[in-house]
């Protein structure tokens, strides 16, 4: 099979228009500065995940979890969204199916987005692959692949920006837990609207013209559709993959 087709097959399958000739099958340089550059790209939207790290932190004490338990789950699940839905199911006994059940729901997300590294990562070993995709949240991700698609080669750069996700939003987790009491409503202060404001200044770093628009409306339109018809979060995965279909629609054509 030529070259081109071949490229042109695994981008259908991946649903990614910009995973393209090269760029996806050239080695990534695993290293340092890799690391180092993640992390130091990712501090600005770190900062605004921490204030939502804070909210999560005074509304995790609220429902009855402790400091140690707030941090630790804040350590080891680096999920905002699934965090905050469990605190709000969160009661004695703790209902394990409502919040095993929803936030997996809420986290299939990941798959797609994932699956949308996989043209590169595959250069990568299993272990630094795998480690990555631990510290793998919306936010970073978005930067990772415009920092792949720009061709920089940098395997690190998710790992590194991870870890300054994780820094940040379990430092604040902390201090949310321990002085929730002073800090008292977060909604006071429109912490709640941080990472709707961090994603619409991620979204816009994708805006690539009216190409990007149809992926962009299927998704919201489904989102919203789902929304009203499915009860709990399904409308995140039924936008993610409307806006998959979509793309993959347009490369067949």
């Amino acid at each position: 099979m030529p070259r081109e087709e071949t490229e042109s097959a695994g981008n259908t399958a991946a649903g990614d228009e910009d995973v393209s000739a090269g760029a996806a099958t050239e080695a990534l340089e695993f290293s340092r500065d890799g690391l180092q550059a993640g992390f130091v790209t990712c501090v600005p939207v770190a900062l605004g995940v921490g204030a939502y790290g804070l909210v999560f932190g005074v509304l995790a004490r609220e429902a009855g979890l402790s400091v140690v338990t707030a941090v630790a789950m804040s350590a080891t699940v680096l999920a905002g969204a699934a965090q905050l839905i469990a605190v709000g199911l969160w009661d004695w006994p703790i209902p394990v199916v409502a919040v095993v059940g929803t936030t997996l729901v809420v986290n299939l997300r990941y798959l797609l987005m994932g699956a949308s590294l996989r043209p590169w990562f595959t250069t990568l070993s299993s272990r630094q692959a795998y480690v990555s995709l631990f510290f793998m949240a919306d936010e970073n991700w978005a930067l990772t692949i415009k920092d792949l698609r720009a061709g920089n080669g940098r395997g690190a750069f998710l790992l590194g920006s991870g870890l300054s996700i994780w820094f940040f939003w379990v430092v604040a987790t902390a201090i949310g837990a321990v002085a929730g009491g002073r800090i008292g409503n977060p909604e006071t202060y429109g912490l709640d609207f941080v990472l709707t404001a961090i994603f619409l200044a991620l979204l816009v770093g994708f805006w690539e013209g009216g190409e990007s628009l149809p992926p962009w409306i299927a998704a919201a339109l489904v989102a919203v559709a789902a929304e009203l018809a499915l009860p709990g979060r399904w409308y995140i995965l039924a936008g993610g993959l409307a806006a998959s279909l979509t793309e993959v629609m347009r490369r067949v054509r």
